[in-house]
C-alpha cells in the first residue's frame, strides 16, 4: 500500500515544490520510491499551471535536484487519498487544519520543520518569494534539515504498514 505525502505552501511555486523534490530524493535514497508517493500543492489557487519560480528551479539544480514542476491548489478532497499532509508554515497549518473535512484528516497536517529537532519553536519555513537569492538557499536548507527526520518517520509508518 502506497504512503502519500503532499507538501502545501502559499502559491506552489517555492517552498513547496523545494519540499517535494527534496523529499522525494531521499524516499529515492532510501529505497522506498515504490512505497511512498511525493506531491505538493498551495492553499490558492493564484500560480496554478504555472511552472515553479526560476529561483527555486535554480536552486534545486544548483544541488543536484530535479525540478520539473506545475503548480496547483490543494482540494480538500484530497484528504482521502492523503497520509500526510505538510505545511511550510503556520498559516498554512491552519488554512488546511480548516479545510479537513474530518478531524481525522486535520490530524494529518503537520509542519515540516516539526522533523527537524533543531528548529527549536521556530516552524515556519519563510517564504523567499519577495526576496533575493539568498532566501532561496536558506529555504533548502530548512527543508533539507527537516527531510531527515520527515524521512525517519515515514519510513517507521510505512514499515508499520507492512508488518
Amino acid at each position: 500500500m502506497t504512503y502519500r505525502v503532499c507538501f502545501v505552501c502559499t502559491g506552489n511555486i517555492c517552498r513547496s515544490p523545494m519540499a517535494e523534490f527534496v523529499f522525494r530524493a531521499r524516499v529515492a535514497e532510501a529505497g522506498l520510491e515504490d512505497l511512498v508517493e511525493v506531491d505538493s500543492a498551495g492553499t490558492g489557487g493564484w500560480h496554478e499551471g504555472e511552472g515553479a519560480d526560476p529561483r527555486t528551479v535554480a536552486v534545486l539544480r544548483e544541488n543536484g535536484y530535479e525540478a520539473e514542476h506545475t503548480a496547483r491548489q490543494f482540494e480538500p478532497s484530497w484528504f482521502g487519498r492523503l497520509d500526510l499532509v505538510v505545511a511550510l508554515d503556520a498559516g498554512h497549518l491552519r488554512a488546511l487544519r480548516r479545510l479537513a473535512p474530518t478531524e481525522r484528516d486535520a490530524e494529518k497536517v503537520r509542519l515540516l520543520r516539526s522533523y527537524d529537532p533543531a528548529a527549536g519553536d521556530d516552524l515556519d519555513v519563510p517564504d523567499p518569494y519577495y526576496g533575493g537569492p539568498e532566501g532561496f538557499d536558506a529555504c533548502l536548507e530548512m527543508v533539507e534539515a527537516a527531510s531527515h527526520g520527515l524521512l525517519a518517520a515515514v519510513r517507521e509508518r510505512v514499515e508499520g504498514r507492512a508488518a
